[in-house]
């Protein structure tokens, strides 16, 4: 085992050494190898799980357990892999360098969210220390960023499958938008996906009696579409909404009438619907706009995530207590925002979002406050203290 050379209960040292590994999606840069060590080192047992699929990058994950067995422990999830930097010319800071300026800290997933991971692992080492059987878990995956399958939900599968229990977990993505304490995510709106095929019959645009126009008969499928609200939000979430973010002929001449026009649409739906029901709502629509005379095909991505909710109780009301001890700031409990691998964990126990301010995620010159590190790691402490006490 490699010899540290800084304290993990540090998380602004931790979150450097992170960085330093160069983990884009799919690669796991050593960044996950380091996590194991650190773990392992404190107390956990650890396992580095690589996953594939046909046609999907092969990725490495990390689980991680600590207390007795069969004892339902908090899990901390999260991942290490980032987007790539793009041109690393237009970084002031190189982004796998993990340089301090002024009090922060830049590198490509400092904010999203290897400064997340760090400060759960600072924070569960320092309580570790005065509560060595405190049973804490971690997991941890490289494939957030990508296409999301040989990840966490595969991850969970294998824990689940191997007997793991896991009471309650906390997502450690950037969930605030100006200050650290801002918001808590306690749920996220359901994501579909699909894909609209009209088939015509191509021909020369001066005698269209003997071609047939799928253009016009797009727009009106995606009118029907769009002009409907599908509701006007619930208690906690927004309402839901469908947006066409795609429609291509891939027809480059004047003269020609397509044979076929393609659409791409997206919906973020809330607790009003299921994906079933919502796939039904879209067919049911389109089927009435198409009457007898548009043909048209509907293809729904495999992608799609189902909306939910971890009502507010006893492990929100720990997590918000802690955030306003520490921070000053009652957090907004939230749905907003777009998915993430919560959607896959809320199969498994209840989960709450929160982590750092994401206003500089994904960006050139991404970067986070030192300090916020620090404070986002006692946060977790004081989670832990409630949750165990």
């Amino acid at each position: 085992m490699t010899q540290l050379s800084f304290d993990p209960r540090d998380p602004v040292a931790l979150t450097q050494a992170l960085i330093r590994c160069p983990s884009v999606t799919p690669a796991e840069g050593g960044a996950l190898t380091l996590l194991a060590e650190v773990l392992e080192a404190n107390g956990f047992a650890t396992h580095l799980v690589p996953f594939s699929d046909e046609g999907t990058p092969d990725v490495v994950n990390l689980y991680a357990r600590s207390g007795p067995d069969g004892v339902p422990a908090l899990m901390f999830a999260g991942h290490t892999d980032v987007v790539p930097p793009g041109d690393e010319a237009r970084w002031r800071h190189a982004p796998f360098a993990g340089e301090i300026v002024e009090g922060r800290l830049y590198g490509r997933g400092a904010v999203d969210m290897k400064g997340g991971v760090a400060a759960s692992v600072a924070a569960s080492l320092r309580h570790r220390d005065s509560h060595p059987d405190a049973p804490i878990a971690f997991l941890i995956t490289g494939d957030e960023e990508g296409p999301a399958i040989n990840g966490t939900v595969k991850l969970l599968d294998w824990a689940v499958a191997k007997g793991e229990r896991i009471g309650h977990c906390i997502l450690g993505e950037p969930t605030n938008p100006n200050h650290l304490g801002d918001m808590v995510k306690i749920g996220r709106r359901g994501s579909l996906s699909g894909s609209i095929t009209v088939h015509g019959k191509q021909g020369h645009v001066a005698y269209p009696h003997l071609a047939n126009n799928p253009v016009p008969q797009m727009v009106r499928l995606l009118a029907a579409l769009t002009q409907s609200e599908l509701d006007q939000g619930t208690e906690h979430f927004d309402a839901s909404n469908l947006e066409v973010v795609s429609v291509d002929v891939g027809n480059p001449a004047f003269n020609v009438i397509a044979a076929e026009a393609r659409a791409n649409f997206n919906i973020r739906f809330n607790d009003r619907w299921t994906r079933q029901s919502l796939q039904d709502w879209v067919r049911a629509t389109l089927d009435t706009a198409a009457g007898n005379d548009i043909v048209y095909e509907l293809i729904f991505e495999r992608s799609a995530s189902e909306c939910f909710i971890t009502q507010p109780g006893a492990f929100v009301d720990a997590i918000v207590s802690s955030i306003e001890a520490e921070t000053g700031r009652r957090p907004k409990l939230s749905t907003s925002g777009g998915t993430s691998d919560a959607r896959f964990i809320k199969t498994v126990c209840p989960v709450v979002e929160f982590g750092l301010v994401g206003q500089t995620m994904h960006q050139v010159d991404e970067n986070v406050d030192i300090l916020d590190l620090e404070s986002l790691t006692r946060i977790y402490q004081r989670i832990l203290g409630q949750y165990f006490g």
